[in-house]
């Protein structure tokens, strides 16, 4: 017989056996249920994980879409990398405010918040992240800002949307080029 995965199985096939099903601590049952276990919560973590980076890469692009989209870029047809590094620099420095009213709020023999910790931790990876290379959208290509301006945020059209990683004095970091499409972003949202 197949080994089940999955814990609804498991569960499944322990019932079907008929009478109330006694199971000892030692038994086989009791270790394939212990896996099926196990099992389901590492797919709960890894799948809270992927989704925890996917909506930060969404909150990253939509930032820099409400930048490019303000009146006075709005005409401009492309950005040079200099001018990314300025604007992940403003996305970096978005909780900087609230960071500051943490720490001044804090008495000063007390540990500090949960939250002001979980913002500085944040900050300093995401510049950990600059250092090396930010993950942004492509500014310098003509057809990527168009799509970035009339992107919808969805996740699904994200595919189509050309990354390069750039680094703190704005130069773009060597192989940090990343197409998530096959179609290197040569889609036309018109």
């Amino acid at each position: 017989m197949p080994v089940s995965k999955s814990l609804a199985k498991v569960q499944k096939n322990l019932k079907s056996g008929g009478k109330k099903p006694t199971i000892h601590p030692k038994g086989r049952k009791f270790q394939q249920l212990a896996r099926a276990s196990l099992r389901e919560n590492k797919i709960a973590a890894k799948k809270k994980a992927h989704n925890e980076r996917r909506s930060q890469e969404l909150a990253r692009i939509k930032f820099i879409q409400d930048v490019i989209n303000i009146d006075s870029l709005k005409e401009k047809p492309t950005f040079t990398h200099e001018e990314s590094a300025v604007f992940i620099q403003q996305f970096i420095s978005r909780d900087d405010e609230e960071l500051d009213s943490l720490r001044s709020k804090r008495k000063e023999n007390r540990p500090p918040a949960k939250k002001q910790l979980l913002l500085q931790q944040k900050k300093d990876s995401e510049m950990q992240e600059f250092e090396n290379g930010f993950l942004c959208p492509d500014l310098t290509d003509e057809k990527n800002v168009k799509f970035l301006r009339k992107w919808n945020n969805s996740f699904g059209a994200l595919s189509t949307l050309k990354l390069v990683r750039i680094n703190r004095s704005g130069e773009q970091v060597i192989g940090g080029n990343t197409n998530l499409s096959p179609t290197n972003g040569d889609v036309d949202m018109e």
